[in-house]
């Protein structure tokens, strides 16, 4: 908390006036990053020209929110502040495969994705691989680059629920980002 006000230029005694203690300055802290997130993957959304431009879109926009992280902060959370991490988790969960089945849905309609998904298990089939590649066990961060994790894991995402149409519309979105 010192540390905070200094940055800050306040008084200790103004910081603790605003919040009782370190543990609502964090949750503040996080739920207010997580409303920002998930306001911009709903602009994504809902702009996107279809499906797959959206989970690209989505995944330029994380890799810019975490460039610069060696560490995901999610596993210092979890740490730190379990209780505050449970409750994240279940928001991001909800909001996420919520997203991710509606998108799932249009590009099944659209013809870019297989019309035989299981789409609850598909969504959150989608959730999991993007909390496991967070696991620092898994994929630790001296052997693994984040955003090549983010990368890998749409590739690999996309191209096992896509139809051929579908993952021709992907490969053209790889074959400019290669430009």
């Amino acid at each position: 908390m010192d540390d905070i006000a200094q940055k800050l230029a306040i008084s200790k005694k103004t910081l603790y006036a605003h919040f009782p203690n370190k543990e609502t300055l964090v949750r503040d802290c996080v739920f207010h990053f997580f409303d920002h997130v998930t306001t911009e993957i709903s602009r994504i959304s809902k702009d996107a020209s279809n499906p797959i431009a959206e989970l690209y879109d989505i995944k330029l926009f994380m890799m810019q929110k975490i460039k610069n992280e060696k560490i995901s902060p999610q596993f210092q959370l979890k740490k730190f502040y379990p209780e505050i991490f449970s409750e994240l988790q279940k928001k991001q969960m909800s909001f996420m495969v919520q997203r991710m089945s509606n998108s799932l849905e249009k590009g099944v309609s659209m013809g870019l994705f297989r019309s035989n998904l299981n789409i609850p298990f598909t969504a959150r089939l989608y959730f999991n691989g993007m909390m496991g590649i967070k696991n620092q066990h898994l994929f630790p961060a001296e052997m693994f680059q984040h955003s090549q994790l983010m990368t890998d894991y749409l590739e690999y995402h996309v191209r096992a629920i896509c139809t051929e149409a579908g993952i021709a519309l992907f490969n053209s979105f790889e074959n400019h980002a290669h430009d």
